[in-house]
């Protein structure tokens, strides 16, 4: 009959525990003299070494392969999306209300598109973009010959939105009942609105609700048109002063003065029928003005 194996006590345990430590009779800290500790360490220390340079050689190597001027992701975005200023965008619909009668009301608008247009004075484009720019050409820049490893920017003036820069009439019409608004396409990389033809994108505007409380509207610049001097656009790093063509569309409100309108880039490669993506080529928003 085999015999109970005596139960260790605490104090025993812990004697042990101590023994596996430190065990004086072999000169072994927990099982391993301090030669064979050293032996191990320098190994994990060569193995990690080794692990972080061959991590960090791939990464050079990775980055050194990068073009910077090129994006690493250009397959989720064919075409340009549209937006327009005063910049009132919420969670559904796309609204521009104002109150004739109200300062505050109306100087909100006023002054969101004059914070808008800052980029675009007159003298801060001649001083940053005066570049001779060809009108009505694509300006291709196959070399880096701008100041500081850059490519030239063609300048587009804030007077070139005449009755809507503001200059006149620092209200943009928003204290009567014609006011402007400002389309502005976004910006994609390499990206050209016509396949050859040489017709710039324009901007056109129709009432799709409302049609009898328009009784017009003007573009600016004339007929609404984004010079194609303007694309491609090459690239934030690549154009640092670069500014957005603008139109300025200045609608005639009456009766009750309230409109449903749709304005859309017009230009072959400029898709507008995309349901996933409603600003797709263009925009649809409410202009009211109340009194």
């Amino acid at each position: 009959m085999a015999t109970l194996k005596e139960k260790r006590t605490c104090g025993q345990r812990c004697q042990d525990f101590g023994h596996f430590i430190w065990n004086s009779d072999d000169g072994t800290f927990m099982g391993r003299t301090p030669v064979k500790w050293v032996y191990i360490s320098l190994y994990y220390v060569a193995f990690y070494v080794v692990m972080t340079a061959l991590f960090s050689l791939a990464i050079y190597v990775l980055m050194y392969t990068l073009d910077p001027y090129t994006p690493d992701y250009q397959d989720r975005l064919k075409s340009p999306g549209v937006m327009v200023w005063p910049d009132t965008y919420n969670d559904e619909v796309l609204e521009i209300t104002y109150n004739m009668s109200d300062k505050h009301s109306w100087m909100k608008m006023s002054e969101c598109l004059q914070h808008f247009l800052k980029p675009y004075n007159d003298t801060t484009q001649a001083h940053c973009n005066h570049h001779n720019c060809t009108p009505g050409k694509y300006f291709f820049q196959h070399k880096f010959e701008a100041p500081k490893h850059t490519k030239w920017s063609c300048p587009f003036y804030q007077s070139t939105l005449g009755n809507c820069s503001g200059i006149d009439d620092p209200t943009f019409g928003y204290k009567t009942a014609q006011p402007c608004v400002i389309i502005k396409m976004n910006r994609v990389i390499n990206f050209l609105p016509n396949n050859g033809t040489g017709m710039a994108p324009y901007v056109n505007c129709t009432v799709l609700e409302g049609h009898e409380n328009v009784r017009g509207h003007v573009y600016y610049p004339h007929n609404g048109t984004m010079d194609l001097s303007y694309f491609p656009y090459y690239g934030k790093l690549a154009q640092p002063t670069y500014v957005n063509p603008l139109v300025a569309v200045k609608f005639d409100l009456i009766n009750q003065r309230h409109a449903k309108i749709q304005c859309r880039v017009m230009s072959n490669n400029i898709a507008y029928q995309n349901i996933y993506d409603p600003y797709e080529g263009k925009v649809d928003f409410y202009l009211t003005a109340l009194s």
